[in-house]
């Protein structure tokens, strides 16, 4: 499959008849750049491979941040198309066996190289090159803590990683302006760095989850469901763990059954144009267009066709009271009410705050005649309830079992009681001699009560 593009104009495959050349015009002769992509025919010895389905050239400064698990956009894909991306690379003794499942498979991805991998094995840079896959950077050492270093040793992370890997090519070229942050720990100010380099910051739309300690088959699953949940997007996978090298496979063969493509992404350049796009492709899930508003027409600039003002409405024409008050009323759907109150209205309202006065009333209404009657019954009220509050304590006492004994004692002490009763007015001074009452005598510290006892 070829794909052209033409000055910003993208052929369909069908009218790829100009077999990479473009046709001049009336304004003349335009460039022409011709990105052929690696299909299933092109892939010698396996003919059901999955292949590259197309090439999608972006440019970093009109999009600089992608990846919908941090970002609003996304690279735009149409449906069920996959971008393959692999970080912290190269390690050998697995990052080989991965470049050889893709080749085997005509399936370009996206390399996102440490400095110090690549300074221990340039080697490996330089095959992910040469094997057509994008070579992009994972900063130098791949601290954990990017978020939290301070923005200078976060941008020599940066620099130093391009470096690096610049070295490891060895041929004059620098990566691709991509850059994905390690554990994509990101924060503003390394955001607003990337972004004032004109290197495009990756996140992802989904990872598969094997720099974990899962199982390959775990990987494999993740991946799928994943992807198949988003219907498409960036899948971030990992060439430095065997894991991935035992899924891998698998996955993209079940990407073939399911109908997924595979699409490359390469920066733009002088002689290589971005693919012309639409703002709402670089949304994971734009919106549908039968929405209005996504269909309507952009107007750049506005322009009044008048300006001139209108007059105020006047409080008369607020009134009703000279109008067809029947006419509203049938606008309104109401009965209609008629011009006057019924209720009587003042002519004079009190001015708010205005003090009333009120008259004041006589004395006679709070005297109240001290005559003997309301005295002596006041005073036989009183003396009821204090009746009905002892009797329940006589009553409790009454029905407690009384023994022989206590009896005996209780009759012996009402003895002394009247005899001290009647001794009491020849007994020494005023004030010590007074008699108690005989039912109420105190023995042991406590009060008895024998007025009421019966004789048994």
């Amino acid at each position: 499959m070829i794909t052209s593009v033409c000055v910003g104009v993208r052929k369909r495959p069908w009218a790829a008849l100009c077999l990479g050349t473009c046709l001049s015009t009336f304004l003349g002769m335009v460039a022409c750049v011709t990105a052929r992509t690696a299909s299933a025919a092109d892939c010698p010895g396996h003919p059901d491979a999955l292949g590259t389905s197309r090439t999608l050239v972006v440019d970093p400064r009109e999009h600089p941040r992608i990846g919908t698990m941090q970002y609003a956009q996304t690279l735009p894909l149409e449906d069920h198309e996959v971008v393959l991306t692999f970080d912290d690379g190269p390690l050998p003794k697995y990052s080989n066996q991965i470049l050889q499942i893709l080749a085997d498979q005509c399936v370009k991805a996206t390399f996102f190289t440490i400095g110090s991998q690549a300074n221990a094995s340039p080697e490996g840079v330089r095959k992910v090159r040469d094997a057509g896959h994008t070579v992009a950077t994972h900063t130098q050492n791949h601290p954990s803590n990017m978020h939290r270093l301070p923005i200078d040793r976060a941008s020599k992370e940066i620099d130093d990683g391009i470096a690096s890997v610049t070295a490891a090519l060895a041929d004059g070229t620098t990566p691709a302006p991509f850059f994905r942050i390690p554990g994509l720990a990101r924060n503003a100010a390394i955001e607003e760095y990337v972004a004032s380099k004109g290197i495009q910051l990756w996140s992802a739309d989904f990872p598969a989850d094997d720099w974990r300690h899962v199982s390959p088959q775990r990987v494999y699953d993740l991946a799928i469901q994943r992807l198949e949940a988003e219907g498409k997007g960036i899948l971030l996978l990992h060439d430095i763990h065997p894991r991935t090298v035992t899924a891998l496979p698998r996955i993209l063969h079940e990407l073939k059954a399911r109908g997924y493509r595979i699409v490359h992404v390469v920066p733009a350049t002088p002689e290589r144009p971005a693919t012309p796009t639409e703002p709402q492709q670089w949304q994971l899930h734009p919106a549908a267009e039968t929405v209005a508003i996504s269909r309507w027409p952009k107007i750049p600039t506005f322009v009044f066709a008048g300006t001139d003002v209108l007059p105020a409405p006047a409080l008369s024409n607020l009134d009703w009271r000279d109008t067809d008050l029947a006419y509203h009323a049938r606008l309104m759907r109401a009965v209609p009410l008629p011009q006057e109150a019924l209720w009587p209205r003042p002519s004079q309202l009190a001015q708010a705050g205005a003090a009333i006065a009120l008259p004041i009333p006589a004395a006679s209404v709070f005297k109240i005649p001290e005559a003997s009657r309301v005295t002596m019954l006041a005073a036989a009220i009183a003396h009821r309830v204090e009746r009905t509050a002892s009797a329940p304590r006589e009553t409790e006492q009454l029905t407690k079992p009384v023994s022989a004994k206590s009896r005996a004692d209780a009759a012996r002490q009402a003895i002394r009681s009247r005899h001290a009763a009647h001794q009491a007015p020849h007994a020494g001074p005023a004030g010590r001699g007074a008699p108690k009452h005989a039912a109420q005598v105190k023995k042991n510290g406590r009060s008895v009560r024998v007025a009421s006892l019966k004789k048994r």
